[in-house]
């Protein structure tokens, strides 16, 4: 590198490189403005949901019959890696997922062979069965989500859905929306309620009747007649404006007579009974719209598209309907671009700070005109890369903040030394190329290396976190180019050009360098005790991150909404689920100072709004509540409010919880037990075993089962005999029952932009009485009708409503959510070892596995550990690539680690949780202390290169690089500072500030001892 003096080049060239900093200022300003914002960033979700639906079937003829096939299926594509599966009555829904590690980019080639798959073996399914359904679109977050309600008062839903298609056509033209989805439309009837005695009286069968309706609502070809002209179509059928109308004035034969259908039954306008979806949004019924925002696109500049977009339609709107917004990612977008700009330029004044202090003004200018600098440069290569400024990217901003002007400050401090030395100052500038620029560009490479594991880690945390072994190597090689291109240039301009002339045995005379001289010529003398000591304290560290620290997976988010799910026992019908949830919902409008806004999802989880959140799948049993708050103190207030009213009792019918929305891949409970086994009612006793054990902790809340008691079910046993005496078949009795108790559709009929169902009920009063069962009129083939008592009995029998399956196996889950400030790995593992006596020796055939959080952090850091090799492999070929000797390679390895000392003191010291964000600035600090290391090594060789004696040479360079060495230090822990208040970003700060303060101290003591040792340098 010598051959080329970069740094004398830019001296010479100063007009070339004085139009080079201002070049790259202005594109780094416009990077910085054209570049895309986003709340996270993306990642991969390899799921994809099949639905089955097979009216009638119990649960077990589902699974053996249908979902077994179709999940045996499933395993045979690639890159396969579980199917959870749920099973009620009539219905599955199969969550299907591939491995964490599948290549980017082939989702949909994937999706494809389930589609492929899954429907050549729907032709083997029994007769009667629905599907499979398939929804693939499960990764998709809605940017915003928008509600439509009545503005005063209720309105038909079929006003509110007009509303919505209109605007759904215009927001699909807004610039940056890739789709729009209407969410929460109940399907419209038309209900024909008839009266069956009366039917009976006439001598009309429900079937006939509906027969008779179909043949006159259908759309019917007549065909069409060719002319020498115009091709003219028959038209047989017409669209009345009112349907209803029409449907009473239907005629109908009975017997030969002529009578209208408004005579035999009430016939009403209605929503899908009982509905599937029921949305309310500030205690109303609404629809939603769901805008996806297309990929890369600037979030900042598509919230501003839609906020003009909506102040031009809020005013055409019809008469009585209101558009809200329930969810925004533009706000969490706006607080994330906020809070890294606060850090930023609190990280900015306080490295200028530390340079002014430590350099002097003139000094600490060049060091602080480093930062804008870099930081251009690095923002261009961002938008090259197509790297979005996001939670992730903006994080590594201000974490390479930290470690950026590090080689600024190790070239000017060279340069300023040189310059006490009397060289002048173009000569100092060039030196500083010479004897700095090899080892900060292997240094910084080592650096950049140790993020290198999270950066090609083969797992969604590896995509959603990757980005910050991008940014920060993008950022620090800049870095280095500022350092040796435009800091000497900087340094010739604005630096005197003479300081204060002193030979260079004069800096060992000032009182600092020589109270260090004399440590370090301890360390050396000493040397087996300062290494004994340091293993000693690093092995406690050790110990203390297994056992003191206390774990985490992710943390919560800072983002204002407060989730509270409602479950009511499995097989509850969705309106006493409705009930139970709008109890809560009012009990919440009380906390209007808390409260910003509010919505309810009852049968399904709400939209996928966030990118960590995990839906629940259709289930009449369950609701959820989004509660948007006014900040994140009011977002924990009320949560300790309605968890208090939660554990007094307030709801003894249901399970509630309440949650923040979490950090990172999606973890549905933090606290997870898995249970096998081959007898299901063993399984269920285990668990509540287990439960039993866990309800002693109190960290943990309501830890439960996820299914275990059966369900009454009605059963009719058929008197055979007498069936066949009358002429019927248990199939023609069950299709009257199900006509008079839920309906069948008759026809449907054509409405605007939907189509109608036709339900023909036979009235409306038995289907809601279970006591009224007995009595319902059975039509016999002469016409007469019997009670259906009179055709066997009924008797209320037990079944299970619900079960859940795992890669073709059933399972029972139990789950708890934890206490506020517990982290769920800690209280996990703590229970786990607790029950070994009930697990640790299971028959054959049982298992016990633990999920939740620990399951997925597991994933995460192995796959981090898949890159380690790679990591310890460029690292070691750098450092011997410049240092060309095994001996300085082993003692740049061994300072590595010792970085873990001062990250456990942080964490203990300031009860920093130790989770997948800190883990990754542990794995840096193995870069950082040995970029320091290696600047010390290449200083004692060049010292024995001039001449010195090894122990004079050892001290001397331990001495000379100690100011850089902890300048840099101090730059970097006190750039990190503003970062620890950061919920994400904390505890990574912490181990950052501790690893480079305690590791580069241990470094400077340890490694000259080390050095000696591994000599034997004698003193003398």
């Amino acid at each position: 590198m010598n051959r080329f003096n970069l740094s004398a080049w830019a001296i010479r060239e100063r007009s070339l490189t004085l139009y080079l900093i201002l070049v790259t200022a202005v594109a780094g300003l416009l990077a910085f403005l054209y570049n895309g914002r986003a709340e996270d960033p993306s990642f991969s979700v390899n799921t994809m949901v099949v639905s089955v639906f097979w009216p009638g079937a119990t649960v077990e003829q589902l699974e053996n019959q249908v979902v077994d096939r179709l999940e045996a299926r499933v395993e045979e594509i690639d890159w396969f890696d579980r199917v959870e599966t749920k099973v009620r009555p009539g219905e599955a829904h199969l969550l299907i997922n591939f491995a964490d590690n599948t290549p980017h980019g082939i989702s949909e080639q994937l999706f494809y062979q389930v589609r492929k798959r899954l429907g050549d073996e729907a032709r083997n399914l029994p007769p009667g069965v629905i599907g499979p359904v398939f929804r693939d679109d499960f990764k998709d977050v809605y940017f915003t989500l928008y509600a439509l309600t009545g503005a005063d008062g209720p309105v038909p839903q079929r006003m509110l859905v007009q509303a919505a298609e209109k605007l759904r056509i215009g927001l699909r033209r807004v610039e940056g929306v890739k789709k729009v989805v209407l969410i929460g439309e109940r399907p419209r009837q038309i209900f024909i309620d008839i009266d069956p005695d009366r039917l009976s009286a006439l001598g009309l069968t429900v079937n006939a009747l509906r027969e008779q309706i179909a043949a006159q609502v259908g759309v019917q070809d007549a065909g069409f007649v060719d002319t020498a002209g115009p091709r003219l179509h028959l038209r047989v059928t017409d669209v009345p404006a009112d349907q209803v109308a029409r449907l009473r004035a239907l005629p109908i034969n009975v017997g030969g007579r002529v009578l209208h259908l408004g005579e035999l039954a009430r016939i009403w306008r209605g929503y899908e009974d009982p509905p599937r979806l029921i949305i309310e949004s500030e205690g109303r019924e609404a629809v939603l719209l769901g805008v996806v925002m297309k990929p890369n696109f600037n979030g900042v500049v598509l919230e501003e598209n839609l906020r003009r977009f909506v102040a031009e339609q809020k005013a055409l709107l019809p008469t009585g309907v209101r558009l809200t917004t329930l969810t925004s990612q533009g706000d969490a977008i706006h607080l994330a671009l906020d809070t890294f700009q606060h850090k930023f330029f609190a990280a900015v004044a306080v490295v200028m700070l530390v340079s002014f202090i430590a350099l002097g003004l003139r000094a600490g200018i060049v060091v602080a005109l480093a930062v804008p600098l870099t930081l251009g440069m690095a923002f261009v290569f961002m938008k090259l890369a197509g790297i979005d400024f996001n939670r992730v990217s903006l994080g590594a901003l201000i974490i390479a903040l930290g470690l950026l002007v590090d080689d600024a400050i190790i070239s000017i401090e060279m340069m300023l030394l040189k310059m006490e030395q009397g060289l002048e100052k173009v000569k100092a500038a060039s030196y500083a190329w010479t004897v700095t620029a090899a080892p900060m560009l292997v240094g910084t490479l080592v650096t950049v290396t140790g993020f290198l594991p999270i950066g090609l880690a083969p797992s969604r945390v590896g995509e959603y976190a990757g980005g910050i072994f991008w940014v920060t190597g993008i950022a620090l090689i800049a870095s280095w180019l500022v350092a040796v291109w435009f800091t000497p240039y900087l340094g010739v301009r604005l630096l005197p050009d003479r300081l204060s002339q002193h030979a260079q045995t004069d800096l060992g005379e000032r009182p600092f360098f020589r109270a260090l001289r004399r440590v370090i010529l301890w360390c050396v003398r000493h040397r087996w005790t300062v290494i004994a000591l340091t293993v000693l304290v690093f092995a406690a560290s050790v110990v203390a991150m297994k056992t003191v620290v206390v774990k985490q997976f992710f943390p919560s988010s800072n983002r204002p909404e407060l989730m509270v799910d409602i479950w009511l026992p499995q097989g509850s019908s969705i309106e006493a689920t409705r009930k139970v949830a709008e109890r809560l919902q009012r009990e919440l409008e009380q906390e209007k100072e808390l409260v910003r806004s509010m919505s309810l999802y009852v049968g399904q989880g709400a939209p996928r709004f966030f990118l960590a959140l995990n839906p629940e799948q259709p289930n009449p049993s369950y609701a959820s509540l989004v509660v948007v708050t006014k900040g994140l103190e009011a977002r924990e207030a009320l949560q300790r409010k309605l968890q208090a009213r939660i554990d007094a009792g307030a709801f003894p019918e249901a399970r509630v919880r309440v949650q923040p929305l979490m950090f990172g891949p999606p973890v549905p409970w933090p606290v997870v037990f898995r249970v096998y086994g081959p007898d299901t009612q063993g399984m269920i006793e285990l668990a509540r075993r287990i439960r039993d054990r866990m309800m002693r902790y109190p960290q943990l809340i309501d830890p439960h089962l996820s299914w275990q008691f059966r369900a009454p079910v009605l059963h009719i046993r058929w008197d055979a005999d007498r069936l066949s005496a009358l002429g019927l078949t248990p199939a023609q009795v069950a299709e009257q029952l199900r006509g008079q108790l839920n309906g069948a559709v008759a026809g449907v009929v054509r409405e605007d932009i939907r189509s109608t169902a036709l339900r023909l009920r036979a009235g409306a009063g038995p289907h809601t009485d279970p006591a009224r069962l007995g009595s319902l009129p059975i039509r016999l083939p002469d016409g007469t009708t019997v009670p259906l008592a009179h055709l066997g009995r009924l008797t209320v029998d037990e079944a299970w409503p619900y079960v859940e399956r795992r890669n073709r196996v059933r399972m029972v889950s139990v789950y708890a959510e934890v206490r506020p400030g517990v982290q769920p790995p800690d209280i996990t593992m703590k229970v786990w070892r607790d029950m070994q006596d009930l697990v640790g020796d299971l028959p054959p055939g049982w298992r016990v596995e633990i999920g939740g959080s620990v399951e997925e952090s597991s994933k995460a850091q192995d796959s981090i550990k898949v890159g380690m090799p790679l990591m310890i492999l460029i690292a070691t070929f750098l450092i011997m690539l410049y240092l060309r000797s095994f001996s300085g390679l082993i003692m740049t390895l061994l300072t590595a680690p010792l970085g873990l000392i001062g990250a456990v003191v942080a964490l203990v010291g300031f009860q920093q949780p130790y989770g997948f964000v800190a883990n990754l600035g542990v794995i840096a600090l193995g870069g950082i202390l040995m970029r320091n290391t290696l600047i010390l090594v290449a200083q004692i060789n060049d010292n024995l290169r001039q001449g010195m004696a090894p122990a004079e040479a050892v001290i001397e360079a331990t001495t000379l690089r100690a100011r850089p060495v902890l300048l840099t230090a101090a730059a970097a822990a006190l750039a990190f500072i503003p970062l620890t208040t950061s919920i994400f970003w904390g505890p990574m700060a912490y181990v950052l500030i501790g690893g480079v303060v305690v590791g580069t101290l241990i470094t400077l003591f340890f490694l000259p001892a080390l050095y000696a040792a591994w000599y034997r340098v004698k003193t003398g």
